[in-house]
């Protein structure tokens, strides 16, 4: 199957069905062809209440096959081990064995490419809905039109995090005429453009949302406040496009606090939230510390470099546990299991502030300001037990420290991967057996060409 036919699939096959969402964020289910009657009274003349329906499957669905996306990057970034009983792929194809290669048609890929192109569908659905009613005021439009680009932006930039120089899609937004595979750099261009579509909308949006997000948004749930939270975003981006004086800029606009108490303030920020409630999402990232058949364990590197650079004392080295037994799967053993989550009821982070501290400590060493990095820097040691940073305030040195900093206070979140790959340094990640690959990117599911090797 093409690219083309599968991206038709997954935006407009698996469009969630407006009567099929309720309050609580349930899952909407596949509906289809769009002009069906599921669609009709969304994209004309949508009220209020079926366009705020639109929004709360869509936060749901921002959800769906995160844990494949957590363990993708954290595999191949060296955070984690994956143990499956069930599947061997996580420790051959995932660590690149041998003569393993990532596989363009295998559940790793496509279940999180999937997701995110359902969510960046939906949005597009409540684009076009706005677009196409008289019934909400133009306050209360732009509202909507400001979150569904800020959400459309973020599922993009996902979807690219995995598939890097191979590129993505932007422009799904007609099956019958799709845009082409955007490089990497073009789809960035797009995604931070897509920010600030969302912001000016936001701008505009007036003082209240005329819908509510999940208690995972509390800090954003109006238009000023979540633009906060997309300026963040947007200083991700930028600094993802070695754009650092924008960094600076976005930050400035964020939801970032760098005078706070730093264990006050560092978690502040936007979060997937799960329960127990019927039909609601739990969080499939959580496995018990000694689980065993499917096991999450910590890469022994996390803990071991610590120790070896005499800092056995941070806090951070918590978010891993030790387990009862050692796991083995596939020559490789992890003695400690992941424990960032206490239940499959606990939250998983978007975007938290400590991420917006370090990106702010990492814009001012790339704009020649290493010294405005240091107390940044110094607040994150010193609130985990460490002490003050006594090295080199030179560039490479202080670059050294933020990206050691980002590994632990972000550790399996999604960035370690991504940080690595972009200061070119993949090459120092720890391959535990002699012919193991360290990949730089993910095949495109159904490619119309062969994508470049990933190596």
């Amino acid at each position: 199957m093409k690219i083309h036919q599968y991206i038709s699939k997954i935006t407009w096959g698996t469009v969630l069905t407006v009567a099929m969402i309720v309050p609580s964020g349930c899952e909407l289910d596949d509906s289809g062809d769009p002009n069906n009657s599921s669609l009709g009274g969304v994209l004309q003349n949508a009220t209020v209440p079926v366009l705020n329906t639109v929004v709360t499957g869509t936060e749901s669905g921002m959800r769906q096959s995160l844990e494949f996306y957590l363990d993708n990057v954290g595999v191949v970034g060296r955070d984690i081990y994956r143990f499956s009983s069930a599947d061997p792929r996580y420790t051959s194809e995932l660590l690149g064995r041998g003569t393993a290669i990532l596989d363009n048609n295998t559940f790793y890929i496509t279940n999180p490419w999937n997701a995110f192109y359902r969510v960046v569908k939906n949005c597009n659905v409540l684009i076009e809905a706005v677009s196409n009613t008289t019934l909400p005021t133009e306050e209360q439009k732009q509202s909507y039109l400001g979150f569904a680009n800020t959400i459309k932006a973020y599922s993009l930039l996902l979807a690219l995090n995995l598939t890097n120089d191979n590129g993505i899609r932007l422009d799904v937004a007609d099956p019958d005429n799709l845009g082409p595979v955007a490089d990497k750099a073009s789809a960035l261009a797009g995604i931070a453009a897509l920010l600030e579509t969302g912001a000016t909308s936001l701008d505009a949006g007036g003082s209240t949302f005329p819908f509510q997000l999940s208690s995972g948004f509390a800090p954003f749930n109006s238009p000023a406040t979540f633009k906060r939270f997309n300026r963040g975003l947007a200083a991700r981006v930028a600094a993802y496009r070695g754009n650092y004086t924008e960094v600076l800029t976005y930050l400035g606009e964020s939801f970032m606090d760098l005078s706070g108490d730093y264990n006050a303030v560092k978690n502040i920020g936007a979060y997937h939230i799960y329960s127990t409630a019927g039909g609601d999402e739990l969080n499939r990232f959580f496995l018990p510390v000694n689980s065993t058949g499917e096991v999450r364990g910590a890469h022994p590197a996390f803990v071991a470099d610590a120790i070896a650079a005499g800092e056995a004392a941070d806090i951070r080295l918590s978010k891993v546990a030790l387990r009862a037994s050692p796991a083995t799967s596939d020559n490789l053993t992890a003695t400690h299991g992941l424990a960032l989550y206490q239940s499959n009821t606990s939250p998983i982070p978007i975007m938290r502030n400590e991420e917006l501290m370090l990106l702010y400590a990492e814009a001012k060493i790339q704009t020649g300001v290493p010294g405005d990095a240091v107390p940044v820097l110094n607040k994150i040691r010193t609130g985990n037990g460490l002490l003050p940073y006594s090295g080199p305030i030179d560039n490479a040195s202080l670059i050294n420290e933020m990206l050691k900093q980002r590994r632990y206070s972000l550790y399996a979140e999604g960035h370690r991967w991504i940080d690595m790959r972009r200061y070119n340094r993949l090459a120092q990640l720890p391959v535990n057996r002699n012919e193991d690959d360290v990949w730089t990117c993910f095949p495109i599911p159904f490619p119309e060409d062969a994508p470049s090797p990933c190596m």
